[in-house]
């Protein structure tokens, strides 16, 4: 009875060893390697006739050398030059032999994918722009205080926001709509207004805050399948480009020239008649501001993270051209007169001159140069 036992231990444990091998060492079906451009050899086993008792050991070994021949398995590789050996990894096949594959979540992960939400935070490094008085050639223009010198526009702290709606078109390519708003821009703090003479007199100016209002159409595209992956794969490099409509509104301002303009011609009040006009001096000019609807475009290059899922952040840089800001062409002038008391002096007169120029327009153009970063919501 005990050698039955044992005899049946070692049964079942010898039935138990092909089991263990193939979990140990799996079997590769030779139709499913030869598909993936594997060369498949198979040997015979030597095959010897006779009675076992009158072969030789050297017998057998030239019986095993001549008949040990491959059989071809009619399966070639479809690249010659498919490195052999380690089992290809996902997503290989044998046209693309030796090209590194991994799981999408890994190999695009930074693909825009669907419709997305962006708000965006810049700091303007350089307002270009300025104000010139359009009516310099007008007669008698100089009547009128104005920028006869170009005057740069004065800024403060530009923070421009945008918000964008936009859509992947595939992996390279995004569109979106775009709401872009500058603020704290001013006309210049200081103007050069004519004298009348050929020379220039230094004007203060006060106001003039302008405004710009941009919808734009923006096109994207991602650079990585030129210059790949930076970062060690974190951060995506594009450009982008757009082009939209700008609405820039630059509010009322006044320009004042004190300067003392003797109208005697250098002969003194003595030399007018009582109730004559000898001088001028403290002359404002109110100038109307107005809103001009312009041709905008930018330009953008930057680079792309991924925050979390779903989440992107652009970094950029943006050069954005928003067209001519322009006033409505209305002037009112108030000017301070001095007259002549007949008696060799002259005194202020009780009232303000005031005159009204219509259609002497004053302009200029803006474009900014813009830093930030942008987060976008994919959906």
């Amino acid at each position: 009875m005990r050698k039955v036992k044992i005899l049946a231990a070692l049964t079942g444990f010898v039935s138990l060893l092909p089991h263990s091998a193939d979990a140990a060492y799996p079997v590769y079906n030779p139709q499913q390697l030869a598909r993936q451009g594997y060369v498949i050899n198979t040997y015979t086993q030597p095959q010897i006739t006779g009675q076992r008792a009158n072969i030789t050991s050297q017998q057998l070994v030239a019986a095993s050398a001549n008949n040990r021949q491959p059989i071809a398995t009619n399966v070639a590789a479809t690249n010659p030059n498919r490195v052999t050996g380690a089992l290809p990894r996902v997503g290989s096949s044998a046209t693309n032999a030796g090209r590194q594959y991994y799981q999408s979540a890994d190999y695009d992960r930074l693909a825009d994918s669907g419709l997305y939400i962006g708000l965006s935070a810049a700091y303007s490094t350089m307002v270009k722009g300025s104000m010139s008085a359009d009516y310099a050639g007008e007669d008698n223009a100089f009547f009128a205080p104005g920028s006869f010198r170009v005057s740069e526009f004065d800024s403060d702290a530009v923070i421009p926001l945008q918000i964008s709606v936009g859509a992947a078109i595939n992996s390279d390519v995004r569109i979106d709509f775009s709401f872009l708003r500058y603020s704290n821009i001013s006309y210049a703090v200081n103007a050069q207004t004519s004298q009348g003479n050929g020379e220039y007199a230094d004007a203060k100016v006060s106001g003039g805050a302008i405004t710009s209002n941009s919808t734009m159409l923006n096109v994207y595209y991602n650079l990585d399948s030129f210059t790949g992956y930076m970062a060690g794969g974190s951060l995506r490099p594009y450009v982008g480009a757009g082009v939209g409509v700008a609405l820039n509104t630059i509010g009322d301002y006044v320009i004042f020239d004190d300067t003392f303009y003797d109208e005697t011609d250098g002969l003194g009040p003595g030399a007018i008649e009582g109730g004559g006009l000898t001088a001028i001096s403290d002359v404002y000019g109110y100038h109307n501001g107005g809103t001009t609807e312009q041709l905008a475009f930018q330009l953008e290059a930057g680079v792309t993270t991924a925050m979390s899922d779903g989440l992107k952040l652009d970094f950029f840089v943006r050069y954005a051209n928003l067209g001519k800001i322009k006033t409505s062409g209305s002037i009112v002038v108030s000017q301070t007169e001095w007259i002549s008391d007949g008696g060799g002096d002259e005194y202020e007169a009780p009232y303000d001159s005031v005159f009204h120029y219509t259609n002497w327009t004053e302009s200029g153009r803006l474009s900014t140069l813009d830093v930030g970063a942008r987060i976008r919501l994919e959906f």
